[in-house]
């Protein structure tokens, strides 16, 4: 039989758990606190959330973004979804959200304002959807974007007034869409570009590939993914690839104007148009003056001669 004193020395666990409950209690629920388990103010229904603010909602047959996204979420994962559509203000809440993943869900549209409350995003990831098209200033709001991912879409248009100005974006990939060439001024809004994902889109061969060229010149890619990307000739089947094509195949197109010309341009033209407003309305102003003499000429003629008889006339008679 044990004694007093060896029990005082070695005390069982279930006495701890008798003599301090208070503390057990308080372990326990910091516990159940940091599991972020779903339905918490800090984790939307429907998701399971991580230390460290991500809350995973992949795979959930979710038809929209769920409900009650708060500050402390910095990764969303929602894909593998079906959010068909993004409406505005889709994430309000989520002011610190760092990533979103929203591929694969079918999305078809996107709100100009959808992303507005999203300034601090670094990854937006919106590939393998149904996109045709986006409107003008979609990405405008996400000044911190880095990497923007658009691959396996249906766009055939990409105006860069719906990308705006990107000034930190470092990768952005277009693969496997229906791209014919790239809009001008899309690429000079992204200065911090580096990785531009490209093939799989059917590039014409045209004056319009020239600022995509010309920016591939500037940025040498590796052997392999340079010569994936190729455009076929306009009612041929023969395939060029983008490298390829130097300023000397684009001599037939349109040049931009320098600077100087343009400063000629812009000054000439208000004055040859005043030049040749004023030298019309000179113009009229003789016609009608030379209109209105003959005008008088002829509807004066007959009463002149009837008020001036000549000789022999009966009235020149009677005066005389």
């Amino acid at each position: 039989m044990r004694s007093l004193s060896s029990l005082s020395r070695r005390p069982s666990p279930m006495l701890l758990l008798l003599l301090s409950p208070w503390s057990v209690w308080a372990q326990l629920s910091a516990a159940a606190a940091s599991s972020g388990t779903p339905g918490t103010p800090d984790c939307p229904e429907a998701c399971a959330c991580a230390p460290g603010g991500q809350a995973n909602c992949s795979r959930r047959a979710l038809p929209a973004v769920p409900a009650g996204l708060s500050r402390r979420v910095r990764a969303l994962l929602l894909d593998h979804n079906r959010v068909r559509a993004l409406p505005p203000g889709a994430f309000v809440g989520a002011d610190t959200l760092l990533r979103l993943d929203l591929r694969e869900n079918g999305l078809r549209w996107v709100h100009a304002r959808a992303f507005w409350s999203l300034g601090a995003l670094q990854q937006l990831d919106l590939s393998a959807n149904q996109l045709e098209a986006l409107a003008p200033g979609t990405f405008s709001p996400l000044r911190a974007l880095r990497s923007l991912s658009l691959a396996g879409n249906r766009l055939a248009r990409l105006e860069p007034a719906a990308l705006g100005a990107l000034p930190l974006l470092y990768a952005l990939s277009l693969q496997d869409n229906e791209l014919p060439a790239l809009a001008p001024g899309l690429l000079a809004g992204l200065p911090a570009l580096r990785a531009l994902r490209l093939r799989g889109n059917p590039w014409v061969c045209g004056c319009a590939l020239r600022p995509l060229c010309s920016w591939l010149r500037r940025h040498p890619r590796p052997a392999p993914e340079a010569e994936t990307l190729l455009c076929v000739l306009p009612g041929r089947l023969t395939l060029r690839p983008l490298t390829a094509l130097t300023d000397a195949a684009f001599s037939h197109c349109a040049q931009r104007l320098a600077p100087r010309d343009l400063a000629v341009v812009y000054a000439l033209g208000p004055v040859s148009f005043l030049a040749s407003l004023a030298a019309c309305l000179a113009l009229g102003s003789v016609l009608t003056a030379c209109r209105t003499r003959r005008w008088r000429a002829t509807a004066l003629g007959p009463l002149r001669r009837a008020l001036d008889p000549g000789p022999g006339s009966p009235a020149a008679a009677a005066q005389d």
